[in-house]
Formats: C-alpha cells, structure tokens, sequence
C-alpha cells in the first residue's frame, strides 16, 4: 500500500491553494492525497477544482481543520 502525500495548505490565501493542488494532482498522479486546509473557502475552491477535473473526494474535519482525501 503506497503512503498517502500530505498537502498542508493551512494559513494560505486563495488562489494559491488551489494552485499548489493542481500542481499536486500532476506531480503525484495515481498516488493518494490528503490536503489539509484552515478554511471553509479553500476546502469548497479545492472541491470545485477536483470535481472539474472528475476526481472523487472525501471531506472530513480534524480539530478546526478541514481534509480532502482523494486519488490524484
């Protein structure tokens, strides 16, 4: 079982999170992604960009942080 990429983008502003993400979609394909966030924004922006791109996703919280996990 290959270990799961963690993407920390707690703290960022948007777009940039969106952006690291994407990039994190290329550079990891195939491989499993968790990407932690600190805002309401920045989960929804993510979960519009991974739907844009068909990737199925999970949300969950951890403490006041939100997580996507999904296959880049």
């Amino acid at each position: 079982m290959s270990e799961i990429k963690e993407i920390d983008v707690r703290g960022l502003s948007c777009p940039e999170p969106v952006m690291i993400t994407s990039m994190a979609l290329k550079k990891y394909k195939g491989q499993s992604l968790k990407v932690l966030a600190s805002e309401a924004h920045v989960s929804t922006n993510i979960q519009k960009l991974l739907k844009s791109n068909k990737i199925d996703f999970e949300v969950s919280n951890e403490g006041s942080d939100y997580v996507l996990t999904f296959q880049a």
